[in-house]
């Protein structure tokens, strides 16, 4: 059980200034919005909100994954920061769609819009979520850190959006800018959402981790020395971080001592190129019985060999 406390403080600190800026500037939308008769502004309070769910979640997570193992969690909390994400990202798709609807209604009835206000409002949100943004970026290995991450790169882009749109009001007198803008922000919140969507449930079904090809894990064991066979083998993530992998491998009929180098062989392996560093390994030698209905193929090799050593 690996507890990185020396990396969750970092986080933790971040997402603590994160969340009094955000919720700050959720505010600052909500009044501006209001006053400017802008739904792009109450887009982005919208959008904000979702992000301050986002980062205090985020923050939970942080403290509970840094909880070390106990006998009834014996892999500890790490699982807390995946369903945080989940729940963080299913709030985001239920945000974009209310979205939507506000727009279409208001591309039926365009509202007068202070552009001048969305400019200067916005401005003042491109400065503070690029900088949330940068901070978070630092930290940005663990999928739910990401999913705060993500959350944070959309409202730069689509706060600097709204400073387009306000300065295409300003030049063309056209209101139904503000409704256009509001669909574009709301299909940016409802793409990364689903991309967190996507990646949580992964975890949370013990899908193979992103990025790790099982074919690739399963050449790279069989490739060391002594190792004869691999066969029911599985690989998944206990946290977004925290990689697991069980196999049966079959050797050779030797002694615990030389069955004890190819061990430590497999696991430097998977460690070093696959970042799996929780395992369990079986060793089986020569015929091998049915595992989960997991035939291991005899070779003629194997048997021989198998009678020679008796």
């Amino acid at each position: 059980m690996h507890v990185h406390v020396h990396r969750e403080s970092g986080p933790t600190r971040v997402l603590k200034i994160s969340l009094a800026v955000t919720l700050a500037y959720t505010v600052l939308l909500v009044v501006a919005g209001i006053r400017a008769h802008s739904l792009a502004l109450l887009s982005e309070a919208g959008h904000n909100l979702s992000d301050f769910l986002a980062l205090l979640l985020s923050l939970v997570a942080v403290y509970f994954q840094s909880r070390p193992a106990s006998s009834t969690k014996t892999y500890g909390y790490h699982r807390a920061g995946v369903l945080a994400a989940l729940v963080n990202a299913t709030s985001l798709v239920a945000v974009s769609f209310f979205i939507f609807y506000e727009a279409f209604r208001r591309l039926q009835h365009p509202q007068h819009v202070h552009a001048g206000t969305m400019m200067w409002v916005a401005a003042a949100g491109v400065v503070m979520n690029g900088a949330i943004a940068f901070l978070l970026y630092r930290s940005s290995g663990d999928v739910n850190i990401r999913s705060a991450l993500l959350h944070e790169v959309g409202d730069t882009l689509s706060t600097a959006a709204v400073i387009a749109g306000g300065w295409a009001i300003l030049v063309t007198g056209n209101y139904w800018i503000d409704s256009a803008l509001s669909f574009g922000i709301g299909a940016l919140i409802l793409w990364s959402g689903f991309g967190i969507v996507r990646e949580t449930l992964n975890i949370l079904l013990e899908g193979t981790p992103r990025g790790m090809k099982l074919e690739r894990v399963e050449s790279a064991i069989r490739a060391i020395p002594g190792v004869n066979d691999v066969h029911d083998l599985h690989v998944w993530s206990i946290g977004s971080e925290t990689h697991a992998l069980s196999c049966h491998i079959s050797i050779a009929d030797i002694p615990p001592s030389v069955s004890e180098r190819i061990l430590r062989d497999v696991k430097e392996r998977l460690l070093h190129d696959f970042r799996i560093d929780h395992t369990t390994i079986q060793f089986e030698h020569a015929i091998c019985e049915v595992a989960h209905g997991c035939v291991i193929p005899v070779s003629e090799s194997a048997e021989e060999h198998h009678h020679h050593s008796h």
